[in-house]
């Protein structure tokens, strides 16, 4: 007899739902909370939970891979009366099994949890996987991050295409290394292809090769990547940034894994796995025709999609952590302790620059702070204490109209506040852009001279 947790604020609902199971032969519990529900997932555990979205102590989708991380591993099925066209698209992202709309949920809740329950005894049987991942570089055990890891490692052991996505700064590079050093090729190359930093002009010859004389400036023949990632892995990062005629002509090297230099008029071969890489949506691309549609369901036979650090915010001390040692390593000096406070205000910013920009951060702070042993809030940028500070004031009861009073905290001055939060937002915005000039106009609907004068101004930590 399987377990059932259900999971809706709606007391009448999760009755009927709880009714409807036990006639069927289940054990059914409720919760009306998402707290209340994952003490009961961790303590008296559950195969299958149904999942509310929107709950009073937070959003459901949210919490998916919380209640993964339960002992027993259940099958999440997540149920919503919003009526959100992306609702399924959205509940499958976050990992649940399936997704039932409330107004059918009585109606169709017995077929996806029969399902759900035949796939769970099937896995039983499944063999382990034999290895260990080497996952040197990859910090943190959130559970959306171990999803990811439990991704990576049926991808290792196959030879299959993989795409992996992600936000800007995730860490999709670090991601297909460790995707490469737990396959069969570890011990050949590994080679990068930056797709977007490679000229239209020159990226044909640099993954295929020429022969000397082929072109104007071809002084030599050369072996294109392609070549040298023979028996080993190839990256393409920025895949979305490959010119539309280049990505007929991967397709077909895909394919045949056959290949002809520019200038010669023989093929050549080359036995390479092919891992890409993007921060794009590569569905609206080729919807918009800027992408091929064949070369897109070529390259995901294996879908790994990278949490962005604000949905894996208890990982913020294990990365802090593994940052600044590595820094101090680098320096010879002993490690650093890192306040409460200070572990507290990382874990509370929004990242959107994600991995890249906290150790962007972090590198600040160590040179600010090379010579003290412990690590405080003070050390953090101005912008970044600020926000800490005005998150904890609008969380608390009252604190929107505090009443005067000789104990409160002079405010800045505005034109310090102003200063501080212009600060902040082109810290933010760069971050996001990735130091893209064009797409931070683009994004802040500012004129380049303006963003100029701005980042001088600000002095933000790289733009190209």
């Amino acid at each position: 007899m399987a377990d059932i947790l259900i999971v809706d604020d709606d007391e009448v609902l999760c009755s009927m739902l709880t009714g409807r199971l036990n006639d069927a032969g289940y054990s059914c519990r409720s919760a009306t909370t998402l707290g209340r529900g994952l003490e009961l997932a961790f303590a008296e555990g559950c195969e299958v939970v149904f999942l509310d979205v929107r709950l009073p102590d937070g959003n459901g989708l949210e919490y998916v891979h919380r209640f993964r991380a339960a002992p027993a591993a259940p099958e999440i099925i997540i149920m919503t009366g919003s009526g959100d066209s992306d609702g399924a698209q959205k509940a499958i992202s976050s990992g649940a099994w399936s997704y039932l709309e409330k107004p059918h949920v009585l109606r169709d809740l017995l077929l996806p949890l029969t399902r759900a329950l035949q796939y769970r005894e099937e896995k039983k049987r499944c063999p382990a996987l034999p290895v260990a991942l080497k996952r040197e570089g990859i910090v943190g055990n959130s559970g959306a991050l171990n999803a990811c890891l439990d991704q990576l490692a049926h991808a290792a052991s196959s030879d299959a295409a993989v795409l992996i996505t992600g936000e800007t700064g995730t860490g999709k590079e670090v991601f297909a290394r460790t995707l490469h050093l737990n396959s069969e090729r570890a011990a050949h190359n590994f080679v990068v292809v930056d797709c977007a930093s490679l000229p239209d002009t020159l990226i044909e010859s640099t993954l295929f090769g020429h022969l000397k004389g082929s072109y104007t400036g071809a002084d030599t023949s050369s072996l294109g990547l392609i070549q040298l990632a023979d028996q080993g892995t190839l990256f393409l990062d920025e895949i979305g940034e490959l010119p539309l005629e280049l990505q007929k002509k991967f397709l077909r090297v895909l394919q045949e894994h056959r290949y002809r230099p520019v200038g010669s008029t023989t093929e050549n071969s080359s036995d390479f796995r092919v891992v890409a890489a993007t921060n794009c949506d590569l569905e609206q691309q080729v919807q918009a025709g800027k992408f091929r549609e064949d070369l897109f369901f070529r390259l995901r036979s294996f879908a790994i999609t990278l949490p962005p650090l604000r949905q894996r915010s208890e990982d913020i001390h294990d990365l802090a952590h593994h940052i600044l040692s590595r820094l101090c390593e680098r320096r010879q000096i002993p490690p650093k302790a890192l306040s409460t406070e200070f572990v507290e205000h990382l874990e509370g910013y929004g990242w959107p620059g994600n991995i890249r920009e906290l150790k962007q951060l972090l590198e600040e702070v160590f040179a600010r702070a090379s010579q003290h042993q412990t690590l405080f809030a003070f050390h953090l940028p101005q912008e970044l204490r600020i926000s800490g500070a005005r998150s904890k004031l609008s969380s608390s009861p009252g604190a929107a109209a505090p009443a005067p009073g000789p104990n409160l905290e002079k405010p800045l001055s505005w034109k310090e506040y102003k200063a501080a939060m212009e600060s902040q937002y082109m810290a933010q915005l760069m971050s996001y852009c990735g130091g893209d000039i064009k797409k931070a106009c683009q994004v802040s609907a500012i004129s380049r001279a303006r963003l100029y004068q701005l980042l001088r101004k600000n002095k933000p930590a790289s733009v190209s």
